[in-house]
C-alpha cells in the first residue's frame, strides 16, 4: 500500500531587538540586535538550512516526480539571508527551479495581523508575495497564516485576495465532521466542509 505524505516546511527569523533603556529614549534609533540576528542566522544556515536544502535537492532528482514539498518563507528571513547568507537565499532558488517544490504565501513577518486588522493583514500578505517574486523568482497560489490561525472571516479575505488553497489546523471541530483531518476540503464560500466551487484561482 502507498502512502500519500505531504512535506511542508515554514522558515521564520525575527529581527530581534536589542536591550533598549529609558535612557535611549529620543536619541537612540538602532532597535534591533543585528548582531545577534547575523550570528544566529548564520549558524542555521550552516546546521540546518543548507544541509537541509542539499538534502531535498538530492531527494527531489533521484524520485523525481514522485518527491514534492511546500516553504512558506517569510520576508524577515529572506531580508536576513540576502544581508548575512546569501549562499541559503541561491539553495531556495534551485529547490524552486525544480518544479517540485511549491511556495506558499503567508504574513510578511509571521504576525497575528489576522486577527486584528485586515487591511494591515492585507498589506502583510501582499509584501510577502512582492517579496518572494524579487528575492526567490517564484509566487504562490496557495496561503498559510501564521500558526494556521484560521477563521471564516480570515478565509473570505484570504479568497477575496484570490488564492486558491489554504494550509489550515486540521481541528476536528473546525472541519465539521469531515472524516480525516488530513483530507484536502472545498470551502463552501469561506466556510470548510461540503460540496461546493472551490475558491477562485489567483488573480
Amino acid at each position: 500500500m502507498s502512502l500519500d505524505i505531504c512535506f511542508y516546511f515554514q522558515v521564520h527569523q525575527p529581527w530581534r531587538l536589542r536591550h533598549y533603556t529609558y535612557k535611549d529614549i529620543g536619541h537612540a534609533h538602532d532597535y534591533f540586535d543585528d548582531a545577534a540576528n547575523a550570528a544566529i542566522l548564520r549558524r542555521v544556515a550552516q546546521h540546518c538550512y543548507l544541509p537541509m536544502n542539499a538534502l531535498l535537492l538530492d531527494a527531489i532528482r533521484a524520485h523525481a516526480p514522485h518527491f514534492r514539498v511546500s516553504f512558506s518563507i517569510t520576508t524577515t528571513a529572506l531580508q536576513q539571508m540576502v544581508a548575512w547568507a546569501p549562499q541559503v537565499l541561491l539553495s531556495f532558488r534551485e529547490l524552486l527551479a525544480t518544479g517540485a517544490v511549491e511556495l506558499l504565501t503567508e504574513t510578511s513577518h509571521h504576525s497575528l495581523a489576522a486577527l486584528h486588522d485586515a487591511r494591515e493583514f492585507a498589506a502583510q500578505v501582499r509584501l510577502h508575495q512582492v517579496s518572494c517574486a524579487q528575492l526567490l523568482g517564484a509566487c504562490a497560489g496557495s496561503f498559510r497564516n501564521t500558526e494556521l490561525i484560521t477563521s471564516d472571516r480570515v478565509l473570505t479575505q484570504v479568497a477575496a485576495m484570490g488564492f486558491g488553497g489554504v494550509c489550515i489546523e486540521g481541528a476536528e471541530r473546525l472541519l465539521q465532521g469531515a472524516q480525516r483531518v488530513t483530507c484536502v476540503s472545498i470551502f463552501r464560500g469561506a466556510r470548510i466542509g461540503g460540496a461546493a466551487a472551490p475558491l477562485p484561482p489567483q488573480r
